[in-house]
């Protein structure tokens, strides 16, 4: 089985490091960026298999980000997963209801983080 590849779009660098550290760790490549522009160019070289999106990143809206990426052909079956902190009651819904495939809360369970990035590719 191929090493899974995985996007990881937060402004935050103590985020980005602990994801991609728990990420790595359990066997996945992980492509980093820190705003909505180093997402645009990473997503120009590489076809993730999952985009994890922080909802508020500097200068851009994640939701419009996530449509962004949706309707960019080169993408389609790539899950968006909605990445934030701001988990508020309804989030969930309102976020896929935006073209998210899902929503991660932040912060991370270590324990649990790569099981729950996996399900996503599993559904």
């Amino acid at each position: 089985m191929s090493e899974l590849c995985i996007l990881v779009v937060d402004d935050h660098e103590v985020n980005l490091l602990l994801a991609e550290c728990v990420l790595e760790a359990s066997g996945m490549q992980v492509l980093r960026a820190l705003d909505a522009d180093a997402a645009r160019a990473v997503l120009q070289a590489e076809r993730p298999d999952l985009i994890l999106l922080d909802i508020q990143l500097p200068g851009v809206d994640g939701l419009a980000l996530a449509r962004e990426f949706k309707a960019d052909a080169r993408l389609a079956g790539v899950p968006v997963i909605a990445f934030t902190a701001h988990a508020m009651s309804g989030d969930e819904v309102r976020f896929c209801a935006a073209g998210f495939d899902g929503y991660l809360a932040k912060p991370i369970e270590v324990a649990r983080f790569a099981q729950q990035v996996r399900a996503f590719l599993a559904s």
